[in-house]
Formats: structure tokens, C-alpha cells, sequence
């Protein structure tokens, strides 16, 4: 089994990637974290493919989870499979839960249908839209 060093970096790696693939600025991301130089955020997310990134430290996280130039879902890939970073809401509007709730009964209902993408299974286009759906009623969508 690999150690938690390794796939840290190897995460830190996929980031950086996805960074490209978005068009995020290392200068974004250093002073959206109040960095006085873009050299830490670099050290975390190295341009260059092969070298090795500096393990992240959770204070490092925080900045970014405090800024809004990476997404919420980027920095979820820093964590294990399985695991989503969410803002949790300071209050609930239980309406737009409900209507959610019975969105998401509906599409499920729907993936079932033998016509669906799947026929009577759920296909792998109806999943990720149906957890989508999920996410947004676990968030508890705020008022």
C-alpha cells in the first residue's frame, strides 16, 4: 500500500492539472490565500509535471477554503474517495428541499423506465445527474 505522503502529492498533482484545465492562475489562488509571494502556492502545485509538490498543510487548506479561487469541488480531490468538501448552510429553506426531494424521486423513477438510458437499471449518465441532485439536498441549500 502506498503511504499517505505519496498519494497527498499525487493529489496535490491532479489539482494542478485541473487548475490548467480551468484556466487557474497560481496568482489567483496566492492572493485569494493572502500569500505574499506566489513561490508556496508553486511549491504545492509545481508547473512542472515530474517534480515532487510540498505536502500541503492544513493551514494551507484553510486559506483556500477561505478564498474562492479554487472551487470546493478541486479541493475535495485532496481528499480521499469518497470524501466532498461542502459549505454548510447557516439555514435551511426546507421548501427548496422538499422540491428537491421530489425532483430527485422523479428522475430516479424515470431511470427505471425501461426506455431510460439503462432500461431498468440506472445507466451511468442518470447516476451522476441523480448525484448531483443528491449533493444539492445534503448541502441543505440555504435560505
Amino acid at each position: 500500500m502506498r503511504d499517505s505522503t505519496t498519494i497527498v502529492r499525487e493529489r496535490q498533482k491532479l489539482v494542478r492539472r485541473q487548475m490548467n484545465d480551468r484556466h487557474i492562475a497560481i496568482k489567483q489562488v496566492q492572493f485569494d490565500g493572502g500569500w505574499d509571494s506566489p513561490s508556496t502556492v508553486m511549491s504545492y502545485f509545481p508547473e512542472d509535471r515530474d517534480a515532487q509538490p510540498a505536502v500541503m498543510s492544513v493551514a494551507a487548506l484553510y486559506r483556500m477554503l477561505d478564498g474562492k479561487a479554487l472551487p470546493l469541488d478541486l479541493l475535495s480531490l485532496l481528499l480521499p474517495d469518497g470524501y466532498q468538501i461542502v459549505r454548510a448552510p447557516e439555514s435551511i429553506d426546507h421548501d427548496k428541499v422538499c422540491e428537491l426531494a421530489a425532483e430527485y424521486a422523479a428522475a430516479k423513477n424515470r431511470a427505471h423506465h425501461p426506455d431510460s438510458e439503462a432500461g431498468r437499471e440506472i445507466g451511468p449518465g442518470e447516476t451522476a445527474a441523480l448525484g448531483c441532485m443528491v449533493m444539492q439536498i445534503v448541502g441543505g441549500i440555504a435560505a
